[in-house]
């Protein structure tokens, strides 16, 4: 008789990663997370790229930086300039290779509201030496988002406000519909550079606005019709 996977396990295995979903008790488990980059015009441009429609680029989040609602944000060490982005979450719930543009939605759980913190210094320094992006993007608890919604419940925005407040100030602002690439067209480039699959999660990138934080902000964000999120930089 064969013996359970987990009885062979030489150490513990990890804890999944599990998000909540809007008024119900199921749980989305987490598998992947892929972020867009510079994908609204003016935040390119105020980050020094060009917003011409030239392919998305991609880089990646750890499962784990998702931090789910009511957790707060630890100021990261080794950084003293974090900055807020705020972002449309993608929820996938059917996976796949080279998937269509037409029947990209098809493949989409939910939505949410997230913020892809940064360590803007660590990331500027990484430019310069041509070097990955993980030091800036992908460190604990660097991604507090929402519960998801499911798209079965509110169908698929493709216009909808997206906001961020510090201390009650609005920062940024903007709506998706702004989004250089839109949500099937993401999904179409990405999955043709991986395999998708169901609990694989999406931030779309973020208007302009970004700028930094200060241990003791209270922080609120949201899209309009989707989600918010509150919490504190601890």
């Amino acid at each position: 008789m064969t013996e359970p996977a987990a009885s062979r396990l030489v150490i513990p295995a990890p804890r999944p990663v599990l998000l909540p979903v809007e008024g119900e008790d199921g749980l989305f488990p987490v598998r992947r997370v892929y972020c867009v980059g510079r994908n609204y015009a003016d935040h390119a441009l105020e980050m020094g790229g060009d917003p011409s429609r030239e392919p998305p680029f991609f880089f990646q989040k750890n499962p784990d930086n998702l931090v789910s609602p009511p957790g707060d944000f630890p100021y990261p060490p080794l950084s003293a300039d974090v900055h807020h982005e705020v972002e449309l979450m993608v929820a996938i719930g059917k996976g796949g290779a080279d998937i269509a543009e037409d029947d990209a939605l098809g493949h989409v759980y939910g939505y949410g509201v997230a913020i892809d913190f940064t360590r803007r210094d660590r990331q500027a320094e990484a430019k310069k030496a041509g070097r990955p992006w993980e030091v800036a993007k992908a460190f604990e608890q660097s991604a507090p988002c929402s519960a998801l919604v499911p798209a079965a419940r509110i169908g698929h925005p493709d216009k909808a406000g997206i906001w961020l407040e510090v201390n009650g100030s609005r920062r940024q602002s903007g709506d998706i519909a702004q989004m250089i690439w839109r949500v099937p067209e993401i999904i179409a480039a990405l999955s043709r550079l991986f395999v998708l699959a169901p609990g694989d999660v999406i931030l779309t990138g973020t208007p302009a606005g970004v700028g930094p934080v200060s241990r003791g902000d209270t922080i609120a964000c949201g899209i309009d019709g989707i989600a918010t999120r509150r919490l504190t930089v601890i």
